[in-house]
C-alpha cells in the first residue's frame, strides 16, 4: 500500500494517505502539544462509508471495509512518525472516527481493538458512531473485556427528523434508543458515553439544547460539540462564526447540567484535517468509479458550511 504524508502549516497535526488498487484510507495524527504529552490519532475503519452523511467527503460513496491489519497499519505508522515510544506518551488516544461507520466493521473492530489493547495497554481506544440498528451485545462484551474502551454517538441534530435529513441512512437508533444504549453501556463499563453535536445555523437554540437534554441524562453522558468543517477542497473550512456556534451552544449545554468540550481541529484549512474533508479519498474516487457503491447519502444535497463576513 502507498503511504503520502501531508503536513499542516499548523505544526501540531499531520494526515497520511493510504492508497492501492482497491481502497484508500485516511488517517490523521495530532499532538498536544508535545507527542510526548499527549497523542491523538484519528484512523479509518472503511474506505468511504455506507451511512452517506451529508458534511461528510465520504458521504456520496462506499469501497469496503478495512481489515483488523488494515486499521492497525495506520495507528503503527503514525506512531512510528513521532519518534517517541507509545508506552512512554503521557497520553495517547486512538479513535476510530476518520472514516467509515465502524460498528458496521464489526470483525476489524474487534481484531482492531484487541490488537492495540495488548500492544498499548495505556492506549484509549475511541469508537464513535452514528447508532446503526444491530445487535449491540457484541459491543457490550468487547467493551466490558477491554477497559480503555470509550463509545461515543454522533448525535448532531436534536431530533429524529432532523438527523434523518443530516444522516440518510435508515437503519440506525433513534435519539431515544442511543440513550437506551448508552445508559446500558455505561451500567455496564462503569464509563460514561459520548454524544458529538455539530453546532450550525439551524440546530442551535435553546429549544435544540432542552431537546437533548431531556433525550440524554447529563449524570450518564459527555457532550463534544464539533466546529463543522467545509467537506470541499478550496473552499473556507472554517470561520469565527461556526466557532462562535460551537462556543454558544456549548454554554447552552453547560446551563444544563453536561460536561462539554468543543472539537474545533487544527489542519481544515490546508490538508483536510477536519471531520468529514476527506480531500484524499474524495480524489481516488473520482479516478475509481469502478470501485464505489453509492451510499445511503448518494445524490441528496450536500451540507455546506456558509461564509461569513
Amino acid at each position: 500500500m502507498d503511504i503520502r504524508r501531508i503536513d499542516s502549516a499548523e505544526n501540531d497535526v499531520c494526515k497520511f494517505v493510504y492508497t492501492s488498487d482497491t481502497a484508500v484510507f485516511e488517517s490523521v495524527l495530532y499532538k498536544y502539544p508535545t507527542y510526548q504529552e499527549r497523542t491523538v490519532i484519528c484512523c479509518s475503519t472503511m474506505s468511504g462509508c455506507p451511512v452517506g452523511c451529508r458534511f461528510c467527503g465520504a458521504g456520496d460513496a462506499f469501497v469496503r471495509s478495512a481489515t483488523a491489519e488494515e486499521i492497525v497499519e495506520q495507528v503503527e505508522y503514525s506512531l512510528n512518525q513521532t519518534n517517541v515510544d507509545p508506552n512512554t506518551m503521557k497520553r495517547l488516544q486512538i479513535m476510530f472516527m476518520s472514516m467509515g461507520e465502524p460498528l458496521l466493521n464489526k470483525k476489524g473492530l474487534i481484531g482492531a481493538c484487541e490488537t492495540l489493547y495488548a500492544r498499548y495497554p495505556n492506549a484509549a481506544l475511541l469508537i464513535s458512531s452514528i447508532g446503526p440498528r444491530m445487535d449491540y451485545e457484541w459491543l457490550m462484551e468487547l467493551s466490558e473485556r477491554i477497559p480503555t474502551i470509550g463509545l461515543q454517538f454522533s448525535i448532531h441534530e436534536s431530533t429524529d427528523e432532523a438527523r434523518g435529513k443530516l444522516i440518510p441512512f435508515k437503519a440506525k437508533l433513534t435519539i431515544a434508543e442511543i440513550a437506551e444504549k448508552g445508559a446500558e453501556w455505561s451500567e455496564r463499563t462503569g464509563r460514561r458515553p459520548f454524544f458529538n453535536y455539530c453546532a450550525g445555523d439551524n440546530n442551535s437554540t435553546d429549544v435544540d439544547a432542552d431537546n437533548i437534554l431531556a433525550a440524554l441524562v447529563p449524570e450518564t453522558w459527555e457532550a463534544t460539540i464539533s466546529v463543522i468543517c467545509e467537506r470541499n477542497e478550496g473552499l473556507p473550512a472554517r470561520n469565527e462564526h461556526q466557532r462562535d456556534l460551537a462556543s454558544d451552544f456549548s454554554g447552552k449545554l453547560l446551563e444544563r447540567g453536561f460536561n462539554v468540550r468543543v472539537f474545533d481541529p487544527a489542519g481544515q484549512e490546508d490538508i483536510g484535517g477536519g471531520c468529514g474533508q476527506l480531500w484524499a479519498t474524495q480524489k481516488w474516487m473520482k479516478n475509481n468509479p469502478d470501485k464505489i457503491h453509492p451510499s445511503a447519502g448518494r445524490g441528496l444535497p450536500v451540507v455546506h458550511v456558509p461564509v461569513v463576513g
